[in-house]
């Protein structure tokens, strides 16, 4: 019995390493070549790979065109957010992220929505948007 629940939790953990190895592949992926610093518009553009999303946050065929529906829209919301003026960039930015999380809590359950979460949060702060 005892190698038994060894067993379990070794699996366990192996599930954990392998989720987070891949939320941080996704924020490397969504971050590469792109500047940290929140000043400049560059960090309001997002390009989203779809394949490596699908994959972290184990997507099925039907929610990954609705994900891809609401990631662009995100993407698009986040370059309007950057081309605005200062003033009204937080608030822009803050309303295209709630937006986005509201729709994809009708798709996503549970799991893949903490997932999701923990990978937005990484993102927002490598580049500089959370304030």
């Amino acid at each position: 019995m005892a190698l038994s629940k060894v067993k379990e939790r070794v699996t366990k953990m192996k599930k954990m390493i392998l989720t987070m190895v891949a939320a941080l592949t996704m924020t490397t992926a969504m971050a590469a070549n792109e500047p940290i610093q929140g000043n400049e518009t560059n960090a309001y553009e997002l390009n989203v790979n779809m394949n490596k999303l699908s994959e972290t946050l184990k997507l099925t065929v039907g929610q990954q065109y609705v994900v891809e529906d609401i990631m662009d829209t995100f993407s698009k919301d986040m370059k309007k957010a950057g081309e605005a003026d200062e003033l009204n960039r937080s608030a822009l930015v803050k309303e295209a992220t709630h937006k986005a999380i509201k729709e994809l809590r009708y798709v996503l359950d549970g799991n893949q929505m903490r997932t999701y979460l923990r990978v937005l949060n990484s993102t927002m702060n490598n580049r500089g948007l959370n304030k």
